[in-house]
């Protein structure tokens, strides 16, 4: 069935932006999507939320207008996202940044560390977290490469410099005492015990980033319910709705320990914090989009 008109509407001031024709009630937000581009040719489709209300949530783009309850002369309101940038780009700024810095500064650089830096020898603790660094960051642009598939093409691209500035400082935080030519390590049993937890959440973290990646056919948004596979390392879906956020904390946590640096700890609980706010929102999305979804808490057994 033919929709003669929908008008579209501003979602920040609700003044009226223009009125799309030809649309059908089998079209989906994705199509009023590119119809209004073709008549605000700066506003693309990634650039655009629409929304029933002006004031409500965004809908999805696989909606038909039939099944959003619209109808002739009804009302729909676009949300100006701003300009749009890549995730791919925006994941492969913000881990090769700290994999440079922290490199870079593994190698005492005089700038930081004067003329006596690099001729001071070098503890075997801070040669192994240079490589659990590395190891991190390499896999991660991997994973971005060839792993992740993303339910969204782009974000605004502020947060290319938003999320810059957080990884890159913290790298070189970190980086500039670990490195440190007064740095201190701990016992050996206590870096190899911490370097055992490390790998153990890299591997993994990989292993949940693989099992979601699996839940995903190319090119989809699908979503299903995550349970564990084949992979022992995945058990923490039974546990867990974000394990590889769990693991992920995990990880920092060990290389704290391992390092017994405070920057790194401070590092560990600003990305715990940060990846508890994305888990609870995923879960409470994972319960409201499956009505069968499993008993499971959100970031950490039995607790959060």
């Amino acid at each position: 069935m033919e929709i003669e008109k929908i008008d579209i509407h501003n979602a920040k001031s609700g003044k009226f932006v223009t009125s799309l024709y030809g649309l059908k009630s089998g079209s989906t937000i994705l199509d009023v999507k590119k119809a209004v581009h073709l008549q605000k040719g700066s506003l693309y489709p990634e650039r655009q939320e629409v929304r029933l209300e002006q004031k409500g949530k965004g809908v999805k783009e696989t909606d038909t207008l039939e099944k959003l309850g619209l109808k002739s002369d009804d009302k729909l309101y676009i949300k100006d996202l701003g300009p749009q940038i890549g995730w791919t780009t925006v994941f492969m700024c913000e881990y090769a940044g700290p994999l440079a810095i922290y490199l870079w500064l593994y190698q005492r650089p005089w700038l930081f560390y004067g003329d006596k830096g690099a001729s001071t020898p070098v503890s075997l603790c801070t040669h192994i977290a240079a490589g659990c660094w590395t190891l991190h960051y390499a896999k991660r642009l991997f994973e971005t490469k060839f792993i992740h598939r993303f339910s969204h093409s782009t974000m605004p691209i502020f947060n290319l410099f938003k999320n810059c500035s957080y990884y890159w400082g913290f790298a070189a935080y970190v980086a500039y005492h670990v490195n440190h030519p007064l740095f201190t390590p701990p016992s050996d049993a206590q870096v190899y015990a911490s370097l055992a937890v490390f790998a153990i959440c890299e591997m993994g973290n990989f292993s949940v980033h693989v099992a979601l990646r699996n839940l995903r056919p190319a090119g989809s948004k699908e979503r299903k319910i995550p349970y564990p596979d084949s992979n022992p390392l995945t058990l923490l879906f039974n546990s867990v709705s974000c394990p590889n956020y769990t693991y992920e904390f995990g990880a920092w946590m060990a290389f704290t320990v391992m390092t017994q640096c405070l920057p790194a700890g401070m590092f560990a609980l600003c990305g715990f914090y940060q990846m508890a706010v994305w888990a609870f929102g995923k879960h409470r999305n994972y319960k409201k989009e499956f009505a069968n979804y499993p008993k499971r808490k959100a970031i950490l057994p039995f607790l959060l």
